[in-house]
């Protein structure tokens, strides 16, 4: 009888026990609970988001040499004028110049269905927009959504940027002029959503971007589900084609997706220079989790700036990765305030890794306009735990001494901790802790070497 009591309590205590883990929140890196919404997701529902308006009804003909700019947007412009309905790209190759969403309009992709875009600049017109941490006049994207509450891209099918030419053409004029930058090559980028809240991008394909792919400017409530994105590192390198690009956004998760690109796959933006956090066209980045991804090529798999002020409560979890050159990267810019906060790096494995942690001067186009930058920049609470990987350099990090101290600026590490760690390196085995304040280390092996 005893035996059956016992044997009930302890059915009892661990029922109760599941249960309060169930009711658990989870937090982000800086302890404020995990919202809900992170966790809720699921497949865009086209049926319920208006009429459909298949193309091919509208004159739109499948074919990859005709530009069809015009008959799209027509398309599009006819779906918001009748209250709102989604835009269907069939099976088949469309070729098309900017289009520009309006309220209550969506784009869906069917199997098969690629809108591809025009390999001539002229057919993206000069807007005001935001690139490279600025607000000015650039091209408009191949696809644009602008004050769209609840805008949605989902199918099978593929966003084609069809990039080659402006890669070619870009390194040819880098040839000519090595101090061309990434904007004297005149290219459009893949997705431009901005100003917009409850936005979702599924299951679709985005590729050869001759840009940046994926670029979310003020944004809130932004899910990235079940993407494929992919720009090429070789022949032709597609310079510039990062991932996804957040950019003073709030609330972002990117889940189940697949990212191999000729640049950063998740980049964190939010302005550049002296007094770019006192201007209101910039912004942090807050509560943005990366998960459940596969990494192919890439220069970062996770990467602060390099134009960047603030970024805080930063979550990169359950990710295997594959010949990136850097897993974690702070872009520190001599030029700019910045403050990289709660970050928590967790659950990985990799292999053919350039650097498990990257913390350098970036000086690229580097410009103080006739001003200094006062302070100094922070790094601090940033966790990696459970981490198994393969690299070449494991703590490839420079002190602050070396950005520019006559300009009286520089940046302070603080609070990092690394725990169940275990990478083979060829380079920079130990951690130099003289240069963070606040370092804890646990169960972390290099080459098999126990540090801490």
């Amino acid at each position: 009888m005893m035996t059956k009591k016992c044997s009930l309590a302890l059915l009892l205590l661990l029922s109760l026990t599941l249960n309060l883990r169930a009711l658990a929140k989870e937090v982000f890196p800086d302890g404020t609970p995990i919202p809900d919404w992170f966790r809720q997701n699921k497949p865009t529902d086209i049926t319920k988001l208006g009429k459909l308006y298949h193309i091919a009804d509208y004159n739109v003909q499948n074919d990859s040499t005709v530009l069809q700019t015009t008959l799209l947007q027509a398309v599009i412009d006819k779906a918001h004028e009748n209250g709102g309905g989604v835009v269907i790209i069939p099976k088949g190759t469309f070729l098309s110049g900017a289009l520009f969403f309006k309220k209550g309009t969506h784009l869906h992709l069917e199997e098969g269905g690629r809108l591809k875009g025009s390999d001539d600049i002229s057919n993206f017109p000069l807007v005001m927009t935001r690139m490279e941490g600025q607000t000015l006049k650039y091209f408009a994207a191949l696809v644009n959504a602008d004050g769209l509450d609840g805008f949605t891209i989902s199918g099978k099918g593929t966003i084609d940027g069809n990039g080659l030419r402006y890669w070619k053409s870009f390194w040819l004029r880098r040839q000519f002029n090595p101090s061309t930058t990434n904007m004297d090559e005149m290219r459009p980028r893949l997705v431009y959503i901005s100003h917009s809240k409850n936005v979702q991008l599924s299951g679709v394909r985005l590729v050869n971007s001759p840009f940046w792919t994926t670029h979310l400017y003020k944004c809130e409530n932004v899910k990235l589900l079940d993407l494929y994105i992919y720009s090429p590192k070789e022949p032709v390198k597609a310079p510039s084609s990062d991932a996804v690009d957040i950019d003073a956004c709030k609330n972002v998760l990117i889940k189940n997706c697949y990212m191999s690109v000729n640049d950063d796959a998740v980049a964190l933006k939010g302005g550049k220079g002296p007094r770019a956090d006192k201007d209101p066209n910039n912004g942090g980045n807050q509560n943005i989790i990366i998960e459940d991804c596969t990494y192919g090529f890439c220069h970062g798999a996770l990467t602060f700036g390099s134009e960047s002020i603030h970024n805080r409560n930063i979550i990169l979890r359950r990710i295997k990765i594959n010949h990136a050159q850097r897993l974690l990267w702070f872009k520190m810019r001599p030029d700019t305030p910045q403050i990289y906060e709660h970050v928590l790096v967790e659950d990985i494995e990799g292999h053919d890794i350039g650097n498990f942690i990257f913390i350098q001067p970036w000086t690229q186009f580097f410009d103080l306009k006739g001003e200094q930058v006062a302070g100094t920049s922070n790094i601090r609470n940033i966790t990696m735990r459970n981490i198994k990987l393969d690299c070449d350099n494991f703590f490839n990090v420079g002190a602050s001494k070396e950005i520019n101290p006559a300009k009286g600026f520089g940046y302070k590490l603080s609070d990092f901790r690394f725990e169940n760690i275990h990478v083979t390196a060829k380079n920079h085995l130990e951690i130099n802790t003289s240069i963070i304040d606040n370092f804890k280390g646990k169960n972390v092996t290099v080459n098999k070497k126990k540090l801490f």
